[in-house]
């Protein structure tokens, strides 16, 4: 069953190289992680599951990258440095801060003595810099709260380089900074995360059908990697929640330990975002429509998904214990897209006969899958580790190999195992796998 406990994953990705506190060794820096050699690869790859749906199976979406730090005439335009803040409030005891939003009641949740707070005020939410070599003398600028900014100021761009009408779709994928008040609860909510972010462009009677349409299919995006359907679930913003420029916004939320939070927001951006870039930058930001000869500003759908809080979910629900021989196992039933590595190849014995056959072999596959290669410890404990860690397959290497040229795949879920030879061992494991 999943994990119902966030110190369950805390404590594994932090044995198993998923997820460091950031400089540790200086005694941490507060709310900032650094992804270890299976977290950084497990982190790749959920961005790259979203990719290869949102981009790579469509022939109606493109991908950029673009720059992180802007001027702040794109954020005067689109609204961030006049309204993108959080009611925060001191409390007069412990002197912490809290979003006044986030307090269920006026109780201190560092304090037992009933102490009281100051009225609350606007905290912005962006980092600010400089650009230039003179500290003091360079312009001002913001590193950016989100990746959109950047989609539509390449719109006119994407526009004439791509060739694509609308409807079409800017994907990005790249990191956002906020300073949050109060971040926490693990990698959910930290003040540098990395964003999956698409700016749908519809013609503007096409928003209410689209909206519907990546409402319907982000949600089945989760679960078809892996989240059970119970542990989801899709929740309509009230009319006070909408931000300014939204006609309806919808989360995709998960049922974390500490209750249902975000994943996703898809949101009705309607005509905002080009309107306020075209005035503020004085460009014509549309689309000429040859068919009807008409101009207009095309309508947006955002749907916009956290790639650290959704790796987040996807462990935790991944997360399952059960007996084998026994004992007591902990496995991480990752879908095999996400898993840090999809095989791990193993000799069953360090000894320089089986060597040679179990590294032709890794090479082999390594050219095609993220694989692992491990010749220490006893092989039940090697499993186990695998299992831990979320790899879906383990090629065992044993002597039996020298003499029928065969070996061992041992299954994650169910760990049977079965004798496949060398020779079909590649579109086995593709069967298995699924890609």
């Amino acid at each position: 069953m999943p994990a119902t406990d966030l110190d369950q994953i805390v404590n594994l990705c932090k044995r198993r190289g998923f997820v460091y506190p950031s400089a540790e060794i200086y005694g941490g820096f507060r709310s900032s992680y650094d992804y270890g050699p299976l977290g950084s690869l497990m982190l790749r790859n959920v961005k790259d599951a979203w990719v290869r749906a949102m981009v790579q199976e469509r022939d109606d979406t493109v991908l950029i990258d673009a720059a992180i730090l802007g001027p702040p005439q794109v954020f005067e335009a689109s609204g961030h440095l006049a309204n993108f803040s959080d009611p925060l409030v001191d409390c007069t005891v412990c002197k912490r801060r809290f979003r006044e939003d986030q307090l269920d009641d006026r109780d201190c949740p560092q304090s037992k003595k009933g102490c009281t707070f100051t009225e609350a005020r606007a905290f912005n939410l962006m980092f600010k810099t400089h650009a230039g070599p003179v500290e003091g003398e360079g312009a001002d600028v913001y590193m950016r709260p989100e990746t959109a900014q950047g989609m539509f100021v390449n719109f006119a761009n994407v526009l004439q380089t791509s060739r694509k009408k609308p409807p079409f779709g800017i994907a990005q994928v790249g990191k956002s900074f906020r300073n949050e008040i109060t971040p926490g609860n693990f990698i959910f909510r930290t003040r540098e995360f990395e964003q999956m972010e698409m700016e749908f462009f519809v013609p503007p009677a096409e928003g209410p059908k689209w909206y519907s349409y990546w409402c319907e299919a982000r949600m089945q995006w989760y679960i078809d990697h892996g989240i059970p359907a119970d542990l989801l679930r899709i929740r309509a913003h009230e009319s006070d929640e909408l931000s300014h420029y939204s006609a309806g916004t919808s989360d995709i939320e998960f049922k974390f330990p500490w209750g249902w939070g975000e994943l996703e927001g898809i949101a009705q951006r309607t005509d905002f975002d080009l309107k306020r870039h075209a005035e503020f930058s004085k460009q014509r930001l549309e689309y000429f429509d040859q068919t009807t000869n008409e101009r207009y500003v095309p309508y947006v759908v955002e749907p916009a998904a956290g790639a650290n809080r959704t790796m987040a979910a996807f462990l935790l629900a991944a997360y399952d214990e059960d007996i084998i021989n026994d004992e007591t196992r902990t496995v991480l039933r990752l879908h095999p897209r996400l898993a840090p590595y999809q095989v791990a190849v193993l000799p069953l014995s360090k000894k320089d006969t089986l060597s040679p056959v179990a590294k032709e072999i890794f090479g082999r596959l390594s050219k095609r899958y993220m694989c692992e290669y491990d010749e220490t410890q006893a092989i039940g404990r090697r499993y186990r580790r695998q299992d831990e860690i979320g790899t879906p397959l383990c090629v065992t290497v044993d002597f039996d190999t020298l003499e029928d040229q065969s070996v061992t795949i041992r299954d994650r879920d169910t760990t049977n195992q079965e004798r496949v030879a060398i020779a079909d061992l590649e579109s086995v494991i593709a069967q298995r796998l699924g890609f």
